[in-house]
């Protein structure tokens, strides 16, 4: 399974603004040497890395080293990485469009980050959202959250207010797809 430059060009961003230049020394003298060379060398955003040395392994050891090993560093950097891609037009795109318009996307939103992989959309409901990641060959609590990160993250943008999340189901709990579960009033 490989994963889009984009999606992991955000992790030094994230480590280097939220815990300083020494965390993100730290971070990157950590990793395994083919990552370090990646991320030292410069992510080239269109290029397609494997997904478990420049994904799930830095965001695990991001996890480590700054939050004592609990895996919501994940879902920090999934908010922090929607922030980051929805600038702009894109902002404006997601403000300006219905949940169900912007949330349609899911799925191209989704395979233009990893591959293989699919997002379904199960539900859109008023203030409640069902998402079901379909594939993802690699099963990982990280990416579970840094998806749900990135996902709330959007609805807050659009204007939802107090955006709760769950993972009922999940790949990593041998259940045959993810289930994420977003509410809002």
């Amino acid at each position: 399974m490989e994963v889009k430059g984009t999606a992991i060009a955000v992790l030094p961003k994230f480590i280097g603004e939220k815990h300083g230049p020494e965390a993100l020394k730290r971070w990157l003298d950590g990793l395994a040497p083919a990552a370090r060379t990646v991320f030292r060398d410069g992510v080239m955003l269109s290029d397609w890395y494997p997904i478990k040395e420049t994904y799930l392994e830095p965001t695990a050891l991001m996890c480590e080293l700054f939050y004592n090993g609990d895996s919501i560093g994940a879902h920090e950097i999934g908010r922090y990485s929607a922030e980051y891609a929805l600038r702009g037009i894109y902002k404006a795109f997601v403000k300006l469009s219905s949940v169900r318009s912007f949330i349609s996307r899911a799925n191209a939103v989704m395979t233009t980050y990893y591959k293989p992989s699919a997002m379904e959309i199960f539900t859109v409901e008023p203030n409640r959202l069902v998402l079901h990641m379909a594939i993802f060959p690699v099963p990982s609590e990280h990416a579970e959250l840094r998806i749900a990160g990135w996902v709330q993250r959007s609805l807050e943008i659009h204007g939802c207010r107090d955006v709760t999340w769950a993972i009922p189901r999940s790949f990593t709990r041998q259940d045959p797809l993810t289930e994420l579960v977003f509410t809002w009033r």
